[in-house]
């Protein structure tokens, strides 16, 4: 059986460098199917869809809103040759009832022991509307190694450089941000995987620089100090979102190989100077994602906090906009509020205006939002910083991965040891 699979094309941040990693959902999916379905993969972001080949079944992951619409453009055109679709993913799950109008089923939840029974179906011409299992998740023990061979690696790189490879330690949440659907979608409980399937999937992946794309590593303490000690042999350079804020763990992630940390930053208190300090002092580079448009920003207020961003030393930031994702708090309030202005899913890139702010216009949060990326980066640009980071992380693979430990480094610094370690510590 050939099973097509595809992985619509998005647009990026119009203010963001521009580069592709390679998409996680398809691989972690594509592990899921028998051994004897035949994939075909295509990142649309990446290379261009033949629709002159002839699947069995086409399958088509959505992890974006900004996909959904050309995800059913693709499954109109593939529908119209009489070939059936299925759809899956994040963005599938928050835009259920409308894709269900454009596909022959969709399949919502986490697909672990599932994919079986629909393959099953497809092949009796019994497959159904629907296959929820969004409240139903499989055991993490059943997750398995993701199959990154559909992938044409060739394809995933950035002036050169090879991209980082995506892994997952664990699934769910449980924190419930004001603006995430992850609740939704993952439950709001923290579901971590056996330790010894995460490393034996690390061992598989042969490229040294990953990102691990958990929602949050900071959701366990014990889990993350077993987490790190058991990666520190496997000598990999990797990126994540926030990390416990506690010196033994971040000495464990540093001896781990963490490279850079995205973190929210969502005030100006010393708070977050000193968790940006503190990364800093364990040779971790930081990321900020800043989040522009909520209720109490005025123009003032995001003005001070971009002079904050450049004070505190930041590696990068990431600016996005307020943007109503369907089940999200964010959205059930302004949907409430009548302050929805757009429903043009092509228009939710998170850098594009689709709400009335409270205490300015659209047009105006748009401006600043402008402003917030000049102003950040006009000293050095955006791509000057980048090729910083990533010589942090060239110096980190030299130094054979070493990490002395944040003591050390400050008693090395008291006495006037200037000699160069790993981040660039001295």
């Amino acid at each position: 059986m050939k099973f097509k699979l595809i992985y619509p094309k998005w647009k990026k941040l119009e203010r963001q460098t521009e580069f592709h990693l390679p998409p996680h959902g398809p691989v972690v999916f594509a592990a899921t199917l028998p051994d004897d379905v035949e994939i075909d993969f295509t990142d649309e972001n990446v290379e261009a869809l033949n629709f002159d080949d002839s699947p069995d079944l086409v399958g088509i992951s959505m992890l974006l809103t900004s996909q959904v619409k050309r995800g059913w453009e693709i499954a109109d055109t593939y529908r119209q040759q009489g070939i059936k679709v299925i759809f899956g993913g994040i963005a599938t799950m928050l835009h259920a009832e409308e894709t269900m109008l454009r596909a022959d089923a969709v399949f919502l939840g986490e697909a672990e022991g599932r994919m079986e029974e629909v393959i099953r179906d497809f092949r009796n011409g019994r497959l159904k509307k629907r296959y929820d299992y969004m409240t139903d998740f499989p055991p993490v023990e059943s997750i398995g190694t993701a199959r990154r061979e559909i992938l044409n690696r060739e394809l995933y790189n950035y002036k050169g450089v090879q991209m980082l490879d995506l892994v997952h330690a664990s699934r769910g949440c449980r924190f419930n941000c004001y603006p995430c659907c992850v609740s939704f979608l993952g439950g709001r409980k923290f579901r971590p995987r056996p330790i010894d399937r995460v490393m034996n999937e690390l061992a598989t992946i042969d490229n040294n620089r990953l990102f691990i794309v958990d929602n949050s590593l900071a959701q366990d303490k014990n889990w993350e100090r077993e987490l790190f000690t058991a990666m520190i042999p496997l000598k990999k350079k990797w990126c994540c979102h926030p990390i416990e804020d506690d010196d033994e763990i971040l000495d464990l992630a540093a001896r781990a190989g963490a490279w850079y940390v995205y973190q929210a930053i969502f005030d100006t208190s010393d708070y977050i100077r000193d968790r940006i300090r503190r990364y800093h002092e364990h040779g971790i580079a930081v990321e900020g994602t800043i989040l522009l448009g909520l209720d109490d920003h005025t123009e003032d207020s995001i003005r001070r906090l971009v002079d904050f961003l450049m004070d505190i030393n930041l590696d990068l930031a990431e600016f996005t906009l307020l943007t109503p994702f369907p089940h999200t708090r964010t959205f059930d309030d302004l949907r409430r509020a009548g302050r929805i202005l757009s429903a043009d899913w092509d228009d939710y890139t998170a850098d594009k205006v689709v709400f009335q702010p409270r205490n300015m216009t659209p047009e105006r949060l748009q401006d600043i939002y402008n402003y917030a990326w000049d102003a950040f980066y006009r000293d050095e640009p955006q791509t000057y910083k980048m090729f910083k980071l990533m010589q942090k992380v060239i110096e980190k693979e030299k130094d054979g991965g070493t990490y002395r430990g944040r003591k050390r480094d400050l008693i090395d610094r008291r006495f006037g040891k200037t000699e160069k370690c790993i981040g660039g510590k001295s």
